[in-house]
């Protein structure tokens, strides 16, 4: 089916695609302000699966796009190095998908705020981003299967 609507598809990150939260010491190192758990997280659910359902999304009209925070303990140098972590890690484990677009922004910044129609969908592991989201909002259960219906 078509999208005739311009409806985007957007991902979290964190939790969501990423399992930063594995590393048994995320916590510490982020707050010493080191990008690595961001760098080394492992994908929570088969990304060979998911760029394809992406890209045969991407050919039908949807656009596909990140939301993602910066680390809550932040400083203007370690945002630069957060922002280029997360796009390493884009890069290397979804690299044939070509992100409509790619928004990092400061931690708790409402993601409602880039939900531009009724019709747009999160994927996101935290139920105050899919409480708040205009569109379609989905936890982290069922990514594929969701897709699917689409």
């Amino acid at each position: 089916m078509a999208n005739e609507m311009n409806i985007t598809i957007n991902f979290d990150m964190d939790g969501t695609i990423a399992d930063l939260y594995a590393n048994p010491s995320w916590l510490p190192m982020l707050r010493a302000y080191d990008p690595t758990p961001y760098a080394t997280a492992k994908p929570l659910l088969r990304l060979c699966t998911l760029a394809r359902k992406l890209n045969t999304l991407q050919r039908n009209g949807y656009r596909i796009a990140v939301i993602s925070w910066l680390s809550k303990e932040s400083t203007p140098e370690y945002d630069e190095a957060v922002t280029a972590t997360k796009l390493a890690w884009l890069a290397k484990h979804l690299p044939s998908v070509h992100w409509d677009e790619i928004t990092i922004v400061p931690y708790g910044t409402p993601k409602e705020n880039f939900c531009h129609t009724p019709f747009d969908i999160l994927f996101d592991d935290e139920e105050r981003n899919r409480m708040n989201w205009a569109g379609k909002a989905y936890d982290v259960q069922n990514i594929l299967e969701i897709l699917g219906e689409i």
